[in-house]
């Protein structure tokens, strides 16, 4: 075996312009192969990133309360509800849960919030918003509301309010003025603008305010409970199997991300099939030049190949050469395409790092191992046909040429 590899060797220095034109072909095979698997990859996840990542993975949200039905003795129906009030479900033992989801494997932070509609009111204008109230502490443990900033700080407190930038501006506020909220159940506070953030979303910077939990249950009459608890994962496709994690835990109803997302991962679906036929294509013409290449050699070398077989050379022999030779070309041009893949992908700013209107390259997604193990198989697969061709040789007739 050491002297088919030493023949292989041979042969493909014995013409070095034509080893590396055939080597530079399998090269760029591979580094189209990895070039895609890093846009494919990286697309996927700035979607991903953009539409879920500041998105809670999982969510447990409290189930209104079903009003009570009284049927008078004419057989109608009457609703019970509590005269001029508006109940919210709420989680009444979400402190109990707490610490139960914490501890749920891939669980990154857990956020109980306070949800719920109100009127920001400063002279006289009024914009109707939505508020979240959320523990101090935790204001970015779902939504990175830190990273959003422009102004002031995220941290909140007693007294203290975070708005969107849109809002801001449409009621002409700035930084430590005071403004009113009042909860849609009729109470109102007096708070001071503490932080602005703009995320590139009109929906939240023109309608979302941030204030602390304790701020939240003043506003709508919650002493205790929370209205939802927003998950986040460290793996964002472990949502399914995590949400029934906590359902087995829990009894509660956890519904991921993926539910209602439909369309979004059937276009990830669809992204990834692209990805699939555009690198198959770059392993086929790979199989092509190298068979296409190692066919032309067996053609020259049929006298070579004819002494050979009349010294004893048996047709396993003179196989091996020629699929060792295309697996060398395979290795050499998988090595030599992985680096200038490596090398080109390096420039590019990490997944972390992805921003609107950047090329989402990501170098971890390069494939790298896989694309040299496919390309070695691929050429070894190619050469088998000129392996084959150059077996068959008749020795006689091989050195009468």
């Amino acid at each position: 075996m050491l002297y088919a590899f030493k023949i292989s060797a041979r042969y493909l220095t014995a013409n070095k312009g034509q080893t590396v034109l055939l080597v530079t072909g399998v090269a760029v095979g591979v580094f189209i192969f990895i070039f895609m698997s890093a846009l494919i990859g990286g697309l996927a996840e700035f979607i991903l990133s953009r539409t879920v990542g500041d998105l809670s993975h999982i969510t447990i949200a409290a189930e209104s309360d079903d009003p009570a039905i009284l049927v008078t003795a004419d057989g109608h129906m009457l609703v019970v509800t509590e005269r001029g009030q508006t109940r919210t479900a709420t989680l009444a033992e979400a402190a109990t849960w707490l610490p139960l989801i914490a501890a749920v494997p891939g669980v990154k932070a857990v956020s109980p919030q306070i949800n719920g509609a109100g009127f920001l009111t400063r002279g006289g204008q009024v914009s109707q918003v939505s508020v979240t109230g959320v523990e101090p502490g935790r204001e970015s443990a779902i939504l990175d509301l830190e990273s959003y900033m422009i102004e002031g700080s995220a941290r909140l407190g007693s007294g203290l309010i975070v708005l969107g930038t849109d809002l801001a501006d449409d009621l002409a506020l700035s930084l430590g003025q005071t403004l009113r909220l009042q909860s849609s159940q009729g109470v109102s506070a007096a708070l001071t603008l503490s932080g602005i953030f703009e995320t590139g979303n009109g929906g939240m910077d023109g309608a979302r305010a941030f204030v602390s939990l304790s701020t939240a249950r003043t506003l709508f009459a919650m002493p205790q409970g929370v209205t939802q608890i927003e998950i986040k994962l460290d793996d964002l496709n472990m949502a399914d199997a995590t949400a029934r994690h906590i359902v087995s835990l829990t009894g509660l109803d956890a519904v991921p991300w993926t539910d209602g997302a439909e369309q979004l991962m059937e276009a990830l679906n669809a992204q990834a099939q692209t990805g699939y036929f555009l690198k198959t294509f770059a392993l086929i013409t790979i199989v092509i030049g190298v068979a296409s290449a190692l066919l032309l050699s067996t053609y020259r070398r049929r006298p070579e190949i004819g002494i050979m077989r009349a010294m004893g050379a048996g047709r396993g022999f003179v196989v091996f050469v020629f699929v060792t030779q295309g697996a060398l070309v395979g290795l050499m041009g998988g090595l030599m395409g992985a680096s200038l893949g490596y090398l080109a992908l390096l420039p590019f700013p990490s997944r972390d790092a992805f921003r609107a209107g950047t090329l989402p390259m990501d170098i971890t997604q390069g494939s790298y191992g896989l694309a040299i193990t496919l390309t070695v198989i691929g050429a070894i697969f190619a050469s088998i046909l000129p392996a084959r061709a150059a077996a068959n040789v008749d020795p006689v007739t091989a050195i009468g040429q």
